[in-house]
């Protein structure tokens, strides 16, 4: 049981190294995920302190505001002071006006600072005292009012004043003690608020910085993992590139060895066919030569005196002639005679005119108008391409109409054949499994020339086949369209 319970608690060692290459791989997510979150986190504590610090600044700028108003009412208050003393000593009507009018402008400012006290930004104490002030400023104005009219000369019309009252000079003292200790408390507020703004910006740039420097960290402990990531994603495609190369070398090594033995194999079926040939027109076509002859001797001798057995006979020697037909046939698709005896182009014409006839074509020939010497091969090479395009006209195309041409010039032999029909379609080019057309490539490419095959406009199919050649030729006759005829439809 010990030993279960400590392999039970004992760390993997696999996930732990799967964990680490996991954060290694992911490191540079990591860390991007972490800057995103500091800088979005950065950016919430800025914008937090920028409208604490808005705030404070509003409320020193009020303070400031109200001390200032403050001041003002004390100064108007002065200067009221100062209007009565006037009037009381000239007795001059304008000083009573002038006095009416500071009233009206010391109850303007009474009303603007009662709006700031009671919308609820004072505390309680200093709304008492503002209050207990507004009533003893009243009660001085009215006391003035009635101080001027009780010494005018004549009566005064002291309306705007309003109403008169009585006031104690300790009360005038009380309005201006009270009036200076509201204006030191809104100094007092404002200077704590312009102190506490400029703490709140010292902390907002140190944060500034802070998130700053650590982002900056985090940009380049990134970078860095980013360009070691590089310089292994570098290395990993250098193995790549050189792994492919190899590859490469490998594939083209393969791909000469199979054309080579495609070559070899050609030739070794080229050779089977032209032995298998010869032993067919050798030994078959004596046998069969000599069982016809048999067969029509008997044929004769039993003529009239067994008319029955002659019948049968002359069935046997139609059996024969189709036998021999067929071996003849057999032997001219394994290796063409007309080719081996008379060269390529009485050849190709031959081959052109009995596809004509067999699958009722209107076929054209552009032949040199004598025979070309080429080597063996490229002779084979150019009939098979021929034989298989015409094979494959009579099964797929429909046509009605087949051309054959052949030039040989600049050391080069060209073979052109195209039909009327429906033409190849681009999936059959594309398709890596027809045969016929492989082995027409591979036979081409294995003497060194070129094997294109196209769809002709507005349709048919057309094959051109470019191999090198030594020899020359008189110059091409173009043969008209041949007309319905034995050989040619």
């Amino acid at each position: 049981m010990p030993n279960v319970q400590n392999l039970s608690s004992a760390p993997n060692p696999g996930a732990a190294a799967r964990l680490s290459n996991w954060m290694r791989n992911r490191s540079w997510a990591i860390a991007m995920t972490v800057a995103i979150v500091i800088t979005v986190g950065g950016l919430v504590i800025l914008e937090t302190a920028r409208e604490r610090i808005a705030a404070e600044y509003e409320t020193a700028l009020e303070a400031r505001g109200v001390a200032v108003q403050l001041s003002t009412l004390a100064s108007q208050l002065a200067r009221l002071s100062a209007e009565q003393s006037h009037f009381l000593l000239t007795k001059e009507d304008a000083f009573a006006d002038a006095f009416c009018a500071t009233a009206a402008q010391i109850r303007q400012t009474k009303q603007q600072l009662d709006g700031f006290y009671r919308s609820g930004r004072a505390d309680s104490a200093e709304l008492a005292s503002f209050t207990q002030v507004l009533a003893l400023i009243d009660a001085r104005i009215g006391a003035g009012a009635a101080a001027l009219q009780h010494a005018a000369p004549h009566p005064l019309d002291l309306g705007a004043c309003g109403s008169t009252s009585r006031i104690d000079p300790a009360d005038a003292a009380l309005i201006d003690s009270t009036l200076t200790l509201l204006r030191d408390n809104e100094e007092r507020r404002a200077q704590h608020a312009l102190a506490a703004s400029r703490a709140d910006q010292r902390i907002s740039t140190l944060c500034a910085a802070a998130l700053s420097a650590l982002n900056i960290v985090l940009f380049i402990l990134l970078f860095r993992n980013l360009g070691i990531q590089i310089d292994r994603q570098a290395r990993v495609q250098r193995q790549l590139i050189t792994q492919q190369e190899e590859l490469d070398q490998l594939v083209n090594e393969r791909t000469r060895q199979l054309e080579a033995l495609g070559w070899h194999l050609q030739a070794v079926s080229e050779n089977e066919k032209t032995q298998l040939a010869r032993e067919l027109h050798d030994e078959l076509g004596a046998i069969l030569t000599a069982s016809k002859m048999d067969v029509a001797w008997a044929n004769r001798k039993l003529k009239d005196s067994a008319p029955d057995i002659s019948d049968k006979l002359k069935r046997a020697l139609a059996n024969l002639d189709q036998g021999i037909a067929l071996k003849r046939r057999i032997i001219e698709d394994m290796r063409p005679t007309v080719l081996a005896n008379f060269g390529l182009v009485t050849a190709l014409r031959t081959l052109a005119d009995e596809a004509a006839q067999r699958n009722s074509w209107t076929r054209e020939l552009h032949l040199p108008a004598d025979d070309i010497q080429l080597d063996e091969q490229t002779e084979i090479a150019l009939f098979r391409v021929a034989q298989e395009s015409l094979t494959n006209a009579a099964k797929y195309a429909r046509a009605s109409k087949v051309s054959i041409a052949l030039q040989v010039d600049d050391g080069q032999v060209t073979l052109h054949i195209a039909d009327n029909g429906v033409g190849i379609t681009p999936a059959d080019l594309k398709r890596t499994h027809t045969h016929g057309l492989l082995g027409m490539r591979q036979r081409v490419a294995a003497h060194g020339g070129c094997f294109d095959i196209r769809r002709g406009v507005p349709n048919g199919t057309e094959i051109d086949v470019v191999m090198p050649s030594a020899s020359t030729a008189t110059p091409s006759v173009d043969l008209p369209p041949a007309t319905p005829s034995p050989t040619s439809v």
